[in-house]
């Protein structure tokens, strides 16, 4: 659909309920002048606003459980780990349901050293490199042919991007990193690594 005033439809029952992003919104055009605040405030709704209410429903219902200060050491994705654990990861089906991108293919020599690579990693720091794609270090119980992004079923990507010198950069809501086409196997592995130990977020698309 086109977006065309500064509020959101979303189905309810069968029901469209028109929410404003911002006082009036519904009567407010979006324009190039005003897309910037309309981005900014259509993802506070898409992520904060619209689950406000479950949210604090479940930290009530956690904390009850267990004291919030007992987590505060804990960033989000120690949490995780604290909390699920992690699975043994099936690299071969890791292969097996992976598409690619830009160029890349199975049997492109970056690929093969990104397998390589994956393969030489332990198991935490498997699960921290699907973290980093997926935003998420679980495998879905009937593997990685269910894995879900944000529109629903949506397979782990690997695109050709950018330049040697690049770092991977993921984009969480798809399940995609954009690779660099890098020289050698050793530089490939080390950048996957600094990628993943040194990322401060993700990536909105």
């Amino acid at each position: 659909a086109v977006v065309s005033t500064q509020s959101t439809g979303e189905s309810r029952f069968g029901e469209v309920i028109e929410t404003p992003l911002v006082a009036g919104g519904e009567n407010i055009e979006v324009t190039n002048f005003n897309k910037v605040g309309y981005v900014n405030a259509y993802i506070q709704w898409k992520f904060v606003n619209r689950i406000e209410e479950q949210i604090k429903a479940f930290k009530k219902g956690f904390a009850y459980i267990i004291p919030l200060s007992k987590l505060a050491v804990f960033d989000e994705n120690e949490l995780e780990y604290l909390i699920c654990g992690i699975a043994q990861i099936d690299v071969e089906d890791w292969c097996k349901y992976t598409e690619f991108k830009g160029g890349y293919s199975a049997t492109h020599h970056v690929i093969v050293w990104f397998w390589k690579a994956i393969r030489s990693f332990d198991n935490e720091f498997k699960a921290r490199l699907l973290q980093f794609v997926t935003g998420t270090s679980r495998v879905p119980m009937n593997g990685f042919r269910e894995l879900q992004g944000s529109n629903g079923p949506q397979k782990f990507c690997i695109e050709k991007w950018g330049s040697p010198n690049d770092l991977p950069r993921a984009h969480t809501c798809f399940n995609r990193i954009d690779l660099p086409p890098y020289k050698d196997y050793h530089t490939l592995k080390d950048k996957l690594k600094t990628a993943v130990e040194c990322t401060g977020g993700f990536e909105i698309d």
